[in-house]
């Protein structure tokens, strides 16, 4: 009977993962007839396409004619780190003429702001510098000074240290203006780890696929838990019909989910999940073990404060699984006959997750990642338990400042 019960959380895990890897495949969220309007839209928009420029994304009244997308980047003390990120939007296959870039200086001291001003002056995109007034600090402040700015139906996210392929704007716009039945309000992009350096990047590479690849299975099963600030869209009219993050202006992290969940709330069948190569944008990993904890403390800290139900149901089952094995493998060292069963959760554990995350890998192209899964389990525990009690804490540094 121990050994049933050993077996519980583990396939009930399998079965949830089994489910959210069916919302994943195909890993195209477009279908055949939505691809072809896609494919007919990018065509039109490469060359002259008056009516998407004249109605804007989503069908909106667009203020600025020839623009369908708002860049916005949160910096600060980015210097290093912008020119590779500029680089990367003036190889945009998108025209330039249809987006802007928009960058928010959070007070940095390092030279971000004579950066961009003199970036703008040689950009074919537009580009504009936007300056934090004192006493208004943080992503979410940036993000806010740079959309009230804004001048394009849709606003795209990503983070200054980050890397979009040339074809990143353009799968926005394929899957948003193929999307003529049922608008999107906000689209989840896929974001990649490039290698930090450090001894453990295959493991936190796979971890980070992992997340990515639960929060896709979980949008398209209509039940969102998480997404990243590196990669996301929304239609800026929608961002300020949800209040934009006046509820939760206080929390440093959660400029990503929380906007995600209330979007959600407001718009059912309007968030989605964009699974297509091009849309991959490359993030760096952490470089140091401290690093890494700090990164995710912040993380961790907006947990307590999610109003749905979703991602605290998705937590308590991890959570529950991975103790499960545990004390399993206690048990059995006790008890030499449970070790069948011990052996056949840890064999449904690791093989829901190489199954939900076989799409997901391949869509990063990164599936030798998986030969890391097993130690990824070893080590989970105790790094989970060390992030989940600093996060307790309540404050942790970041960019130079002690955040609450």
């Amino acid at each position: 009977m121990v050994g049933v019960w050993l077996l519980l959380l583990p396939a009930l895990y399998a079965a949830v993962w089994a489910w959210l890897r069916g919302g994943t495949s195909p890993p195209s969220p477009l279908s055949k007839r939505e691809g072809e309007l896609a494919s007919n839209s990018s065509l039109e928009l490469k060359t002259s396409s008056p009516s998407l420029l004249e109605r804007g994304l989503g069908g909106e009244v667009s203020l600025a004619n020839d623009l369908l997308f708002s860049v916005l980047i949160a910096a600060r003390d980015e210097a290093a780190a912008l020119p590779h990120l500029l680089q990367a939007l003036q190889s945009q296959s998108l025209p330039p003429h249809s987006f802007e870039v928009l960058i928010a200086d959070d007070h940095s001291t390092d030279g971000t702001a004579a950066l961009v001003l003199a970036a703008a002056k040689n950009a074919l995109f537009a580009l504009r510098l936007i300056a934090l007034p004192p006493g208004h600090t943080g992503k979410k402040a940036a993000l806010t000074a740079a959309e009230a700015q804004a001048r394009a139906p849709w606003v795209v996210c990503t983070d200054a240290d980050c890397r979009p392929g040339p074809d990143w704007l353009q799968a926005y716009t394929d899957l948003i203006y193929a999307a003529t039945q049922l608008p999107i309000h906000f689209v989840s992009g896929p974001v990649r780890l490039t290698p930090g350096g450090a001894w453990f990047d295959g493991l936190l590479g796979l971890e980070f696929a992992g997340l990515g690849g639960v929060g896709a299975g979980c949008i398209a099963r209509g039940r969102p838990t998480m997404c990243n600030g590196a990669n996301l869209a929304f239609r800026r009219s929608t961002f300020r019909e949800v209040g934009g993050y006046l509820d939760n202006a206080g929390l440093a992290s959660g400029d990503d989910e929380f906007l995600l969940h209330k979007m959600h709330q407001r718009y059912p069948a309007g968030v989605r999940f964009l699974a297509e190569d091009g849309a991959v944008v490359d993030t760096p990993a952490p470089a140091t073990l401290r690093a890494l904890l700090r990164q995710r403390v912040r993380w961790a800290s907006k947990y307590p404060h999610y109003r749905t139900a979703a991602p605290r149901q998705l937590a308590l089952l991890v959570l529950g699984t991975n103790l499960s094995l545990a004390v399993g493998v206690g048990l059995a060292l006790a008890r030499p006959v449970l070790w069948p069963w011990v052996g056949l959760a840890w064999v449904l554990k690791l093989g829901a997750d190489a199954w939900l995350l076989w799409p997901t890998l391949s869509l990063l192209k990164r599936r030798r990642w998986l030969a890391w899964l097993l130690p990824l389990q070893l080590l989970y525990a105790p790094y989970a338990l060390a992030v989940g009690l600093a996060a307790r804490r309540g404050s942790y540094a970041w960019k130079g400042r002690q955040v609450q």
